[in-house]
């Protein structure tokens, strides 16, 4: 069980990971090893809360297709354990995101001083404004 809080596990059984071969500059060694990890995560079969669940569908994240399935790809390590450790810290960091209540926010009003501050720069800005107006030739 990977644990996300204090009261929600990820079982490690529903996550799918496969190793592949890595992309990219590397020489033979990416050539010949599979140090990649594809990692797999159904969200709609996992032991997760509702809420949790639909939250993470909703998130509009690009690493989830359409029917529900987490994908993430690391391959910024050499070895596939680094590899299958990034990407399990990846799907880890993107459900705590999710599970984090949402803090409201407490509506304030600006101080007397910010605002004079504002028509004062609206004021200054608009007279830089009117001194680029045309020239008339009236002295003439």
């Amino acid at each position: 069980m990977i644990p996300i809080s204090s009261n929600i596990f990820l079982d490690e059984r529903e996550i799918e990971v496969s190793m592949i071969r890595a992309q990219g500059a590397g020489g033979q060694n990416v050539n010949k090893v599979s140090s990649a990890v594809h990692l797999r995560f159904d969200i709609r079969a996992s032991s997760l809360p509702d809420e949790i669940k639909q939250a993470l569908q909703e998130s509009g994240d690009r690493r989830i297709t359409k029917d529900g399935v987490v994908v993430i790809k690391a391959q910024t390590y050499r070895t596939q354990e680094k590899n299958r450790h990034e990407a399990l810290a990846r799907l880890v960091a993107m459900i705590e995101a999710v599970a984090r209540p949402v803090k409201p926010r407490k509506p304030t009003r600006p101080t007397r001083a910010s605002q004079r501050q504002r028509v004062q720069r609206k004021v200054r800005h608009g007279q830089a404004k009117q001194l680029r107006g045309k020239v008339s030739d009236d002295a003439g």
